[in-house]
């Protein structure tokens, strides 16, 4: 590719924030947080080039967004954006993750069955026109006017300057599976690889059971916690894991639950007691169990150590999506106050869908 931005180039970023900004009127610019896969999209004539943040394309697994990107951008154009998958209910990470594939087979299958869309949110080059030094407004601008005639797997993202407005996104967009709002300053400029944007997520509590833990790559201490929600049946799912512990806490995690490892003589009676066949499928007896081969990594070690499902704990998460944690928990603290059993779905909060079009006709 001839392009003054390599492919490789690492996308501007966004730090966690408690609330919107405040400032006067027009500094702020807001959009919908969009829950996909980060994408920069470099087009130099027919070639195009689907960049992520780990500086490995993803052009092989979505052949489908090819063509259309370019229709819809000019012949020499990069543009950061988000790659979804969108379905009836609103955004399914789930279906976009299972594009990750080495089959090109499936690869193709997939892409007519859960076909992808780009979602652009910022314009870097444009025509021999390199606008990285050039203030966010000023992007913006010039992405509406090359996405003017976009098709209709290539979006151009809802962006406004007015705060009220962008609290109702974050209100009601959940519903249709985003993530909640990005602000960034009209006047900022774009920074490879820092985070001078800010992201205001949704954030809620529940209790957990602690059925499991794995041990840190390192090997000096928890790397996670198995976190487990029951059914209305009392059956225990695994609902995902509470990660991202200091050292000093992987260590102390470590002392506490070491020594409650069970044997293999006592796992009949552990709810997730054959989490060994979940190796080979991804449930047992119709409950999801931890233990199955990483989507992402076919090498890496999903083991775990079964402790009795006796013990709950608080965590922090965003969102439930098809019964799971979105994102990895965060570990608040013990409560040794509340039963196992008392850890079910039901405290779960269940967003009301909406249909993005209605994200799109913001």
């Amino acid at each position: 590719m001839d392009l003054p931005l390599p492919t490789t180039l690492a996308p501007m970023l966004a730090k966690a924030v408690d609330a919107l900004p405040e400032g006067s009127p027009g500094e702020w610019w807001f959009e919908p947080k969009w829950d996909g896969f980060r994408c920069t999209v470099f087009r130099d004539g027919d070639d195009v080039v689907l960049g992520s943040r780990n500086e490995r394309p993803m052009t092989r697994y979505f052949p489908e967004l090819l063509g259309p990107l370019r229709d819809a951008l000019p012949p020499h154009a990069v543009v950061d954006g988000e790659i979804v998958v969108a379905t009836e209910q609103g955004l399914d990470f789930d279906l976009l993750g299972q594009r990750i594939h080495p089959a090109e087979s499936r690869i193709r299958r997939l892409a007519e069955e859960t076909p992808a869309s780009f979602v652009a949110f910022d314009l870097l080059y444009d025509c021999r026109r390199n606008l990285l030094d050039q203030p966010f407004a000023e992007r913006r601008t010039a992405l509406e006017a090359v996405l003017a005639g976009a098709g209709s797997s290539i979006h151009l993202t809802p962006a406004t300057t007015d705060r009220t407005v962008a609290e109702r996104w974050f209100t009601s967009f959940e519903g249709a599976g985003l993530d909640g709002v990005v602000a960034k300053r009209a006047s900022s400029t774009y920074e490879p690889d820092k985070r001078g944007w800010l992201k205001i997520k949704h954030q809620r509590t529940a209790d957990v059971v602690v059925a499991g833990y794995r041990v840190h790559k390192d090997g000096e201490g928890v790397g996670s916690l198995l976190l487990g929600l029951y059914d209305g049946d009392g059956q225990l799912h695994h609902v995902g894991v509470a990660a991202s512990f200091t050292a000093a806490k992987r260590r102390d995690l470590l002392v506490e639950l070491e020594p409650l490892a069970l044997e293999p003589s006592d796992l009949a009676a552990h709810p997730w007691g054959e989490w060994a066949e979940a190796q080979a499928h991804a449930a047992v007896g119709g409950a999801r169990l931890p233990g199955a081969v990483s989507r992402w990594n076919a090498k890496k070690d999903l083991s775990w150590v079964p402790i009795p499902a006796d013990r709950v704990a608080e965590v922090a998460f965003e969102r439930v999506d098809h019964g799971r944690f979105r994102h990895t928990a965060r570990f608040q603290r013990w409560r040794p106050d509340r039963v196992p059993a008392s850890c079910t779905f039901e405290q779960v909060e269940v967003v009301p869908p909406i249909e993005l079009r209605e994200v799109f006709g913001a």
